[in-house]
């Protein structure tokens, strides 16, 4: 009997790791077999000649990046402004999520829920096309809406005003996936005790109370490991967002790692560059994540290693 038992456990793990397999496959197809193109990196290299036979240059490239005439730190710059603007962020999801567990009409529940993770599963080119037709000068609905009340003497270009870049990726970065790091905390509220709720009522707490000294601290974990992900992306801004809304009159504003390895390695042609670039991106990314992840280790006793 125990030994059929045994057997069942093992077929059933069998199971889901043939389940998992193609999935650690398709990591190490796209995730690590790439990093053989980081040899670009220390070679001149030319399309059409093998890297094996390019020339080795060693760290120039690298030492390229910081060099004076380079537009890597002002492209740093925006990626970090970027990053830190969706880091702050992190507690709209946290506030959202507890308003949303503390609605007790469950329609209204529901469609909020609904309605504020949907953006998340739309195209960034439609998210564009969305925000470029509210946001025209000629007849975008907020221009509109803004000169209709005078709020405005005239139409203002946002898509177009460099002042306005980080404020307005910011609210699309917002829009866009505020309703689904949401239900990461929802879920997070939902394995709370509820006995220390029962517990609270019997001592008198209030609803405020029971967020503020059983909520919060109960999903303050969760709440941690976010904040350590989101500081290892902290340079990893995205490509597609900043590539659509790219445009000459913000270039120096809305330029960030992804989209300057893009032009610098596929429109300009110059690869090794460009894969230093990306290099140094993904070591930095590392050091602030090792970074974040001691802190918290030492601070909270909480980390993802």
């Amino acid at each position: 009997m125990g030994n059929s038992l045994l057997t069942s456990k093992n077929r059933q793990r069998l199971i889901l790791f043939g389940m998992a397999v193609p999935l650690f496959a398709m990591v190490i197809v796209f995730n690590y077999f790439p990093l053989w193109g980081w040899v670009m990196a220390f070679v001149k290299y030319r399309p059409g000649v093998p890297i094996c036979n390019s020339p080795f240059v060693g760290l120039q490239y690298f030492a390229k990046i910081f060099e004076s005439g380079s537009d890597f730190l002002s492209v740093f710059r925006n990626t970090l402004i970027m990053g830190l603007l969706g880091l702050i962020c992190i507690p709209l999801a946290v506030i959202l999520a507890l308003m949303l567990n503390e609605c007790k009409v469950r329609i209204f529940n529901k469609v909020i829920q609904t309605a504020s993770s949907l953006p998340n599963f739309i195209s960034m080119v439609i998210v564009y096309s969305i925000f470029f037709k509210f946001l025209s000068v000629e007849d975008g609905l907020v221009n509109v809406i803004l000169v209709k009340w005078h709020v405005l003497g005239q139409p203002i270009d946002f898509l177009a005003n460099e002042n306005m870049v980080y404020a307005l990726q910011t609210f699309v970065g917002i829009w866009k996936g505020l309703g689904w790091t949401a239900i990461i905390f929802i879920s997070a509220i939902s394995s709370v005790d509820q006995e220390l709720y029962e517990a609270a009522v019997v001592d008198g707490a209030g609803r405020f109370q029971k967020i503020w000294f059983i909520t919060i601290p109960g999903i303050m974990p969760t709440v941690i490991i976010m904040t350590i992900l989101s500081i290892g992306y902290l340079l990893s801004s995205g490509f597609e967002q900043y590539y659509l809304f790219y445009n000459g009159m913000v270039a120096s504003r809305i330029e960030v790692i992804d989209t300057y390895v893009y032009r610098t390695g596929i429109a300009q042609g110059s690869y090794s560059f460009a894969t230093a670039v990306g290099i140094s991106k993904t070591i930095i990314s590392v050091l602030l994540l090792s970074g974040a992840n001691l802190l918290a280790k030492k601070t909270t006793s909480k980390s993802i290693f």
